[in-house]
Order: C-alpha cells, then sequence, then structure tokens
C-alpha cells in the first residue's frame, strides 16, 4: 500500500494531467506516461478519448493505492462524488501550486502533459521536450498493438493465422536492451545512425533520400544478431515484427507470396516498427533450386516487397540476418543500404561481456583468463557457459561462483561442440 503522503502526490499528479490533457489540443495520446494512457485506452478508438475522467477505482488500478478516500480528504483542492466515486479538480491552481511545492520535480519531468504546463511555471527546471524523450509512445503500447492486429483481420480467426506467420513483440516485452550487449564501434555508430533517421524522416524525405534504413546483419549464429533488433527495438520503443522465412514458405506454401504481402502490410500499419526477417540466406537456397517454383515466385514476391518499403515514406526500419552470407546473390545484397558485420567476439569483447552477464552474480573468477581459453566463442556460447555454471553450483546448494565451477562449464562446452563436429562430419 502507498503512504498517504506519496498518495497524495499520485492523485493530483492523475487529476492535473487529466485536466490539463483534456484541455490542450496541443497534446495527444504519445504525451501521457505510459501506465495513464494504457489504462485508458479505448481499442475501439485506438486511442485516448477525451475528456478523461478520474474514479477511485482508476487512482487505485493505475497506481495501486487502496485508501484513496482518506487521501483525498487531505487535499482541500480535490472533491470526491460519492454517486460514481468520481474525483475532480475544485480549484486547479491550488492543485498545480500544491504538487509544484512538493518537491515533485522527478514526477513532473517523467510527465509530457505536466511537464508541458510547468515549462514556464515559477522558474521550475522542467522541459517539455525532455519529457517527451523519456517517454514511451503510444505505438510502443503492446494494447495499441493488439488493436491495430485487430483492425486487419476480419475476426479473430484471421486474427490467430497472421499471428502464425509472424511474432510481434512490444518494446515492453524485450528483455534485452543495449546497455546490456557487447557492440562494436561500427554497430553503435549504425544504431546512431538509426536514431537520427527516426528523428528526421520528414527532412528526408524532403531531400529525396528514401533508401536509407534497410540493414542486413552478418555473421556466425550467437553473436546477437536477434538480440540487437530486440534491443534496438526497446531503445527506440519500435513494435518488433520477427518473421522467418522458412517458417512462412514450409507450412503455407499454397499461398506463401499472399502471407509475405500480409507480413509487409502488418508492418506498414504499425509504423513506426521495425520488421526483422530471420534466416535471410533462405532466399539464396530457393533461387538456387530447380524444383518449387511457387517458391521461386514467393521469393521474387519477397523481394519485390522490400524494395517498396522504406522507413523514409512508411516508418518500417527493415533489419535482416544472415548466418551464410557466402549463399547470398547480388539480387538480395543491393536491397541493403548497409551491410552490418557481427564477428566472433575478440577478447576484449569476450572479457567485457562475461563482466556483464555475471555482474549480478556472486563471483570469485578471473575474468581474463576466463577469456583467453574460449577463443572462438560467441556470446551465446559465453552465456551458457555460465548458465551451466550457476546451476552446477545450485546443484550443491551454492550461490556463488568460483573459477573452477566455470572452467569445467569451458571444459563440457567443448567436448558437446567436439563431439556435435565429429557427428556432423560422419
Amino acid at each position: 500500500m502507498v503512504s498517504e503522503k506519496l498518495g497524495a502526490a499520485e492523485v493530483t499528479e492523475l487529476l492535473l494531467t487529466a485536466e490539463i490533457y483534456n484541455k490542450s489540443e496541443k497534446l495527444n495520446e504519445d504525451d501521457l506516461p505510459s501506465r495513464i494512457r494504457k489504462h485508458y485506452f479505448d481499442p475501439l478508438v485506438k486511442g485516448v478519448k477525451r475528456p478523461i475522467y478520474v474514479t477511485v477505482a482508476d487512482v487505485q488500478q493505475i497506481y495501486g493505492i487502496d485508501n484513496v478516500k482518506s487521501i483525498v480528504k487531505g487535499l482541500p483542492f480535490v472533491d470526491l462524488e460519492e454517486f460514481g466515486s468520481q474525483l475532480r479538480l475544485t480549484v486547479f491552481e491550488l492543485g498545480a501550486k500544491w504538487l509544484a511545492n512538493q518537491n515533485e520535480l522527478e514526477k513532473i519531468n517523467s510527465n509530457p502533459v505536466l511537464a508541458f504546463f510547468y515549462e514556464n511555471y515559477n522558474s521550475l527546471n522542467v522541459s517539455y521536450e525532455e519529457a517527451k524523450k523519456v517517454n514511451k509512445p503510444l505505438s510502443a503500447d503492446r494494447e495499441w498493438i493488439n488493436s491495430k492486429i485487430n483492425e486487419l483481420c476480419n475476426d479473430a480467426k484471421q486474427a490467430e493465422d497472421l499471428l502464425k506467420l509472424v511474432h510481434i513483440k512490444a518494446p515492453e516485452d524485450v528483455r534485452d536492451s543495449l546497455e546490456t550487449l557487447v557492440l562494436t564501434g561500427e554497430q553503435i555508430s549504425e544504431i546512431k545512425k538509426i536514431g537520427k533517421a527516426l528523428e528526421n524522416r520528414s527532412y528526408l524525405r524532403d531531400v529525396g533520400l528514401y533508401e536509407i534504413g534497410k540493414l542486413l546483419f552478418v555473421g556466425p549464429p550467437g553473436t546477437g544478431k536477434t538480440s540487437a533488433a530486440r534491443a534496438i527495438s526497446k531503445w527506440f520503443s519500435l513494435p518488433l515484427i520477427e518473421v522467418r522465412l522458412s517458417m512462412i514458405t514450409s507450412q503455407y506454401l499454397g499461398e506463401t507470396s499472399k502471407n509475405i504481402d500480409k507480413v509487409f502490410d502488418l508492418a506498414k500499419s504499425l509504423c513506426p516498427c521495425i520488421l526483422f526477417v530471420d534466416e535471410f540466406d533462405f532466399v539464396a537456397k530457393t533461387r538456387t533450386a530447380d524444383d518449387h517454383g511457387a517458391l521461386k515466385r514467393a521469393v521474387n514476391t519477397l523481394l519485390k516487397a522490400i524494395d517498396e518499403i522504406s522507413l523514409v515514406e512508411d516508418g518500417v526500419l527493415l533489419l535482416a540476418a544472415t548466418n551464410h552470407p557466402q549463399l547470398l546473390d547480388y539480387a538480395a545484397w543491393r536491397r541493403f543500404d548497409k551491410i552490418l558485420n557481427f564477428p566472433l567476439p575478440d577478447l576484449e569483447m569476450r572479457q567485457t561481456i562475461l563482466e556483464k552477464v555475471l555482474s549480478k552474480i556472486e563471483t570469485n573468477v578471473n575474468m581474463h583468463e576466463l577469456a583467453k581459453l574460449t577463443e572462438g566463442y560467441s556470446g551465446s556460447d559465453l552465456r551458457l557457459i555460465i548458465r551451466e555454471g550457476v546451476l552446477n553450483a545450485l546443484l550443491e546448494d551454492r550461490r556463488k561462483i568460483d573459477q573452477d565451477d566455470l572452467l569445467r562449464s569451458i571444459q563440457d562446452f567443448g567436448r558437446r561442440v567436439s563431439d556435435y563436429r565429429r557427428s556432423f562430419a560422419a
């Protein structure tokens, strides 16, 4: 339960947010803090209808406050209507001044609606533009994504069939983050360019630069291609549509071309978003086959769809990934304005990966020695080694990992890889 002192600030924040939002045409759903917006989201209008009304139940559900009525009794500028339990500000200016005097700048600066009002209020250090930067937009909410999917589909069966083709992640569903990944300088630079392109879509359109925002991730398995796509989704608060080409073509051979069109139409509907096409080398495997004319036609449909989608015009960032770049021909390569390499980590990167993954675990290990012993290992391999070390320690009822735990994991991993390679060669 939130204390009455803290709860008073939350009640006042919600009431002020509702009244400012209701009265200002310059504000939209992107300005509402995510948890307030999610609560008032109306799937029929795919947004938040004005006016917003505030009830005791609204405060309870948004902030987890149970003692709302007793809190309201201590706020002379708030009135509780017993019928319907609706709350309203009796004197707006008094409520605004009260919140400004509560040392709640952090709360104000994380709420663009409040920041919009307080930016020029009594010399407070508040910036509406800065508040907007840290606030997730409407398109990042799972509720908005679901409403757009329903809009595309006539019924639940059609929606179910569409979701068999792709995995859609809201940024709030993504566990990967750029802070937890170990990236190369080139990768960091390209992510920054993506951010600038997203911020300046109108400018790029005006100057006629449309071939921007199609990146091909190239590298061995486990080097972070999928994790990077997901982390970019979270970083820029963009919905992520993941599709594996082999899944579409193998399960829906008769209507493959139609399904490809559906995926790209979905991406345009969810814009701005990221469309991540995994196993892109499947294109090359299909194009070189002598049979399966339907598959070849589907690949041509895919390449045409890639040509016709644009970050600048459609708001869709296209990312693709392959473990086998040598299989791709010129027709596939030329679709992308940037090829981004994901190499196996070098010694320094391996040590950094180990440090990041082990940062929340009690350890007594020599990171540098472990990094030297794992040459040729991917980031995924290193995480697997740590996982095994943790689980083996838990078998002995230990939560502290020592050097021997991880050395044994490295040896076991090396044996498994050698056994696999021998069986594959046979």
